[in-house]
């Protein structure tokens, strides 16, 4: 089990803020820093100091760690062209010796597009699909070779399809909740397939069908990995268990089928529940990130138990 740690930078946090909290992950020895791709608050808060880019901070990121992997969980289709991205993620993935990851998806906060100017179709999906199939196309072509793609959405024409990532093939990350459409592009382009904020019957039911459609598409399941996102809030007892629970905006009383909240103990007895439905990585959404003390806790008591 692979045990990273999932934030919510636009909640309001600076690229200080992040690589603070990037740099403990590091030096705790989790697996993993992502963070989620958007540009504009929710919920209540301000958002202050405003929000920052996902692949400019995983760039900074990239030059001041060594270990950890680093990625968005996810990018929005709707924000970059795919020839650009497939730059933008490769040239992370040579600044940080080879530990970028990209998780794409369609897209979907409409508020936040209106904000800040951001074309917002009503269907996406196609525009994933052709995304998805050009950056990794783009990556999969050999060097001194062109690349183009003719699609509704986007047309290239003789790209020379550089730079190269450093890993090949880079990890890249599809998710969510579709009975086949989602799973489908996870079959065809992704390592790993992402279910969050869903209670463990329905994280079970999802990877049972994701691997159901990667045999359909002839692809042996056992080449994609299964991750699951959840929020989390550990505490050494009940009191700090509430008092963090506050600060992340989380009702301590509320059924928490999607989430990892409790004590030490019982946060490693639930997460060892989706280890046995197949989970081979678990993404920790940690949404205080000035709250240091946290990553402590989790690393002390929960990281040695499940890693």
């Amino acid at each position: 089990m692979q045990i990273c740690i999932f934030t919510e930078p636009q909640q309001g946090a600076s690229y200080d803020t992040q690589l603070a909290h990037a740099q403990r992950t590091e030096a705790l020895g989790f697996d993993g820093w992502f963070r989620s791709d958007h540009y504009l608050v929710m919920g209540d808060g301000d958002g202050m100091p405003g929000p920052t880019d996902a692949w400019t901070t995983l760039a900074g990121l990239a030059r001041e760690t060594s270990r950890i992997r680093l990625g968005t969980l996810v990018s929005s289709a709707t924000y970059r062209v795919p020839g650009i991205l497939a730059i933008q993620v490769a040239q992370v993935d040579a600044m940080s010796g080879g530990r970028a990851e990209l998780g794409l998806g369609t897209g979907w906060y409409a508020a936040e597009h209106a904000a800040y100017g951001i074309p917002f179709p009503e269907k996406r999906f196609g525009m994933l699909e052709e995304q998805l199939a050009i950056v990794t196309g783009a990556w999969a072509t050999p060097a001194g070779a062109t690349y183009s793609f003719e699609g509704e959405h986007y047309q290239l024409l003789d790209s020379p399809a550089l730079p190269k990532p450093v890993q090949s093939p880079l990890p890249v990350i599809v998710g969510g909740g579709g009975a086949r459409r989602t799973p489908q592009l996870a079959a065809r382009y992704a390592t790993e397939f992402n279910i969050g904020f869903v209670d463990p019957e329905t994280v079970a039911a999802k990877f049972e069908n994701v691997r159901a459609i990667c045999v359909e598409e002839e692809r042996d399941p056992a080449t994609l990995r299964m991750s699951v996102a959840w929020p989390t809030i550990v505490g050494a007892d009940e009191a700090e268990v509430r008092r963090r629970c506050a600060a992340a905006g989380i009702d301590p009383d509320s059924d928490h089928g999607g989430r990892l909240v409790g004590t030490p103990a019982q946060v490693v007895e639930k997460a060892a529940g989706l280890v046995a439905l197949g989970a081979e990585r678990l993404y920790l959404q940690t949404m205080d990130m000035t709250d240091l003390d946290h990553l402590d806790l989790i690393a002390a008591e929960v990281l040695p138990h499940l890693a």
